[in-house]
C-alpha cells in the first residue's frame, strides 16, 4: 500500500489547511484571491502543455498543491457573508423575507427561519440573501414559501460573555445565520400561496410524514423517538429520555446519521439478489437506491454525517455499476472535499468531525480488533463483529467527545450491543411506515409494531440507566493530547505494513513534544487567579488560590450556572463544589470579599485591589482573553474578567 494510491487523501489536508489559515489571517478580498487562482491555473496549464524539462512533474505537483491551498482560501471568501444591508445602513424601514420551514414550538413562542429577499434601507430597496432566526406568537402558523414583510430591523447575535461558554453565535454563523428577531405585531404576511419550490416541497413532505408518524404510533414516548430516529427531529425529545440515551452511549441512534443511511442502503441492496435482475436493470435499480438515499438525506435536513454517508454509498454504487471497488479512503476524502466545497465552515461542525472520525476508526482499527478472536459460530461472530465496530468507533471518537462534551458513557458497549439491532428493526419497519402509512389498517399495524419496538428499546435504555456509574463526567483533554491519541491509533493501524523502527522514533519524538507542551502548561498555570463571570442578571466570582477554589454568586440564577460558570471550571480542572466566599460590608456600597484580595463597590460596579496588585488583567472578547492595562481597579462590563495575582 502506498500513500500515492490515495490522491484525494493527499489533497484533503492541503484544502483544509487553506481554509484554516484564511480563518486565522486576513487575506485579500474575493476578487484578488480569484485573480491569483486563475493566474495559477494558467501557469499550470502553460507548463503542462508548453514546457518540457526533467523536473516538470515535481514543479507541477508543487503548483498543484499551491492551487489547492489557494482554493481553500477562495472557498472561504466565496462563502463568507459579506457586509449585510442591516450592517451597512443606519436607517432600515423593514425587509421582505420568505419562510423556509414549519414552526418549531418553544416554551413561550414559535421559532422559524426567514430567508431575506430585499431590505428597505434609506428609502432604497437592496437585494439580500441573509437568514434571520425569528420568534413569534402568532396564532396563525408560518408555512414554508410564505412571503412576509417585517417592519423593523433584526438584531445581531452576540458572542459569548464568558470563557468556554457555548458559542451560539458561532454555531449559527456556520449555518449562515447572523441575525435574529422577536416578531410581535410588526409583520404582515403578503403571500400565503403554497410554494412548489423543491426545498418547500420537501418541507411539506417532512411535515406530513411527521404527522403520519404521530397519528400511527400510539405511545407518546415511542412517537418522539420515532421522529428523532427516522426524521432527525430531536426537538420533541423529553430531556429524561435524551439523558438516558446519552448515558447508554447510544445518542447517535437518535441523530439521523450514516448508520441510518447504511441501514436503508442495506435494506434495498438485500433485495437485489432475490430479484435476479440483468446487468442493465441492476444498474437502474442501484440508481433508484442512490436517488432514494438522497431524498432521505434532504428529508432529514442534510446533516454532515448523512451527507457523508449518502455520498459514500453513491460512489460505492457507481463503482458497482462499473464493476469496480474504489478505495474507501479515497471515497471518504472525496466526500469530505465535496462537502467542504459546498460549505467550508462544515469542518468546524462537531457532527462532521465525529462522523469522519467514526468511519475512519471503523476502517482502520476494526479489522485489528476483529483479529483478536475467531468466533466458533455465526451468532458469536455477529456479536463480535458488532462489538469490534463499536470499540473501533469509540476509540477514534472519544478524545473529541471528551474535548467538546466532557462525558464518557461507561456502558457504551452494552448499549450498542442491544440497541443497534433493535434500531435496525425499527428502520425496517419505520421506512415502510413512512412510505405506506397512508394505507388503512396497514399503517396502523406498522405503527403498532414500531411503537412496540421503540418501547422495548426505551426499556433497555432504562435498565442500563439503573446500573451504577453509567457515565464519567467533567472529563477534560487538551488539543495536544487528542493529537497524541490519534497518532498512537494510526501507528497501531499501520504497524504491520510500515517500518516499525521509524514509527517508534516518530512516536518517541511526538511524546517528547507533548511532554514539553504539558510541562509548559503546568509552569504557566498561575497559583492565584480570579474570574468574574457575567450575565444579564448579575455576576459570579471564582477565586482559585493554590488549587483551592472559592466562589461567590451575586444574581446569577442557579439553573444558569451550568452553562455560564461550569464550563470554565471544567476546562480549568477546578472543583465542582467550591468553598463559599464571605462578604463584609464596609459601608452602604462597599464590600470586602474574603479570602480574595478585592473590594467591590456596588454604586460604581467596580472591583478594587486592596491587599495586593494584579500581575495581569484580561477581558473576554470574541472568544479569547484580551489583555488590558494594569490599574488599581477594574469595572464590570458585559464580558468576563480574568485577574492574575
Amino acid at each position: 500500500m502506498r500513500f500515492a494510491d490515495y490522491p484525494f487523501l493527499r489533497y484533503l489536508p492541503i484544502l483544509i489547511g487553506g481554509i484554516l489559515l484564511s480563518k486565522r489571517i486576513a487575506f485579500p478580498d474575493f476578487g484578488l484571491v480569484l485573480t491569483l487562482l486563475v493566474a495559477g491555473l494558467l501557469i499550470y496549464g502553460f507548463i503542462l502543455y508548453k514546457v518540457s524539462f526533467t523536473r516538470k512533474g515535481l514543479l507541477l505537483g508543487g503548483i498543484g498543491y499551491g492551487l489547492l491551498f489557494l482554493t481553500g482560501i477562495f472557498l472561504v471568501r466565496l462563502n463568507e457573508a459579506s457586509q449585510t444591508a442591516f450592517q451597512n445602513s443606519e436607517t432600515i424601514e423593514g425587509y421582505l423575507a420568505e419562510v423556509t420551514q414549519y414552526d418549531v414550538a418553544k416554551p413561550n413562542s414559535f421559532e422559524n427561519l426567514l430567508q431575506v429577499k430585499a431590505v428597505s434601507t434609506d428609502g432604497v430597496w437592496v437585494k439580500s440573501d441573509e437568514k434571520v432566526l425569528v420568534y413569534h406568537q402568532s396564532q396563525t402558523p408560518f408555512l414554508p414559501g410564505q412571503i412576509i414583510w417585517v417592519k423593523s430591523e433584526p438584531e445581531s447575535i452576540s458572542a459569548p460573555s464568558n470563557p468556554n461558554e457555548f458559542n451560539y453565535k458561532g454555531f449559527l454563523a456556520r449555518k449562515g445565520i447572523f441575525s435574529r428577531q422577536f416578531l410581535s405585531k410588526n409583520f404582515v404576511v403578503l403571500d400565503s400561496s403554497i410554494s412548489t419550490k423543491p426545498q418547500h416541497v420537501l418541507s411539506h413532505l417532512r411535515f406530513k410524514i411527521g404527522k403520519l408518524l404521530q397519528d400511527k404510533i400510539p405511545d407518546p414516548d415511542s412517537e418522539q423517538i420515532a421522529l428523532a430516529l427516522l426524521l432527525g427531529q430531536k426537538q420533541y425529545l423529553d430531556p429524561n429520555i435524551r439523558d438516558g440515551y446519552v448515558q447508554a452511549g447510544v445518542m447517535h441512534i437518535l441523530a439521523v446519521s450514516g448508520l441510518h443511511v447504511g441501514i436503508i442502503y442495506a435494506l434495498f441492496l438485500m433485495l437485489l439478489k432475490p430479484l435476479k435482475l440483468s446487468k442493465k436493470w441492476a444498474k437502474i435499480y442501484l440508481l433508484f437506491v442512490v436517488l432514494l438515499i438522497w431524498v432521505y438525506a434532504f428529508l432529514t435536513g442534510l446533516s454532515p454525517s448523512v451527507v457523508r454517508a449518502a455520498t459514500m454509498f453513491s460512489l460505492l454504487s457507481l463503482g458497482q455499476m462499473r464493476e469496480r471497488k474504489p478505495s474507501i479512503f479515497n471515497i471518504l476524502a472525496f466526500s469530505a472535499m465535496l462537502m467542504i466545497a459546498q460549505n467550508p465552515a462544515v469542518i468546524f461542525e462537531v457532527g462532521f468531525q465525529l462522523s469522519y472520525l467514526a468511519v475512519g476508526g471503523i476502517v482502520l482499527i476494526q479489522p485489528l480488533i476483529l483479529n483478536w478472536w475467531l468466533p466458533s459460530n455465526r451468532f458469536s461472530e455477529y456479536l463480535w463483529q458488532l462489538t469490534s465496530v463499536s470499540l473501533a468507533a469509540q476509540l477514534a471518537t472519544f478524545p473529541l467527545s471528551i474535548f467538546y462534551f466532557h462525558v464518557f458513557p461507561t456502558y457504551f458497549l452494552l448499549g450498542n450491543l442491544f440497541v443497534i439491532p433493535i434500531a435496525f428493526l425499527i428502520m425496517q419497519i419505520g421506512v415502510p411506515l413512512m412510505l405506506l402509512g397512508w394505507i388503512p389498517y396497514l399503517g396502523d399495524f406498522l405503527g403498532w409494531i414500531l411503537s412496540l419496538l421503540i418501547w422495548l428499546q426505551n426499556f433497555i435504555i432504562q435498565l442500563i440507566q439503573l446500573i451504577p456509574g453509567g457515565k464519567l463526567d467533567r472529563l477534560t483533554i487538551d488539543f495536544s493530547s487528542m493529537i497524541l491519541i490519534w497518532v498512537i491509533l494510526l501507528i497501531w493501524a499501520s504497524w504491520a505494513m510500515s517500518k516499525r523502527k521509524n514509527l517508534v522514533y516518530f512516536l518517541f519524538v511526538l511524546i517528547l513534544i507533548w511532554s514539553g507542551v504539558q510541562l509548559e502548561k503546568e509552569i504557566s498555570k498561575p497559583s492565584e487567579e480570579l474570574l468574574v463571570y457575567q450575565s444579564k442578571d448579575g455576576f459570579a466570582i471564582d477565586y482559585n488560590l493554590e488549587g483551592n477554589l472559592y466562589s461567590w454568586n451575586q444574581g446569577i440564577k442557579p439553573e444558569n450556572l451550568s452553562y455560564l460558570v461550569d464550563p470554565s471550571r471544567i476546562a480549568n480542572e477546578w472543583d465542582r463544589f467550591p468553598n463559599p466566599m464571605f462578604m463584609m460590608f464596609l459601608d452602604e456600597d462597599k464590600k470586602s470579599i474574603f479570602p480574595s484580595p478585592i473590594r467591590f463597590d456596588d454604586s460604581k460596579m467596580t472591583f478594587h485591589f486592596v491587599s495586593q496588585k494584579p500581575k495581569l488583567i484580561q477581558v473576554w472578547e470574541d472568544g479569547k482573553w484580551v489583555e488590558t492595562n494594569l490599574s488599581d481597579s477594574v469595572s464590570l462590563n458585559e464580558s468576563a474578567i480574568r485577574i492574575v495575582f
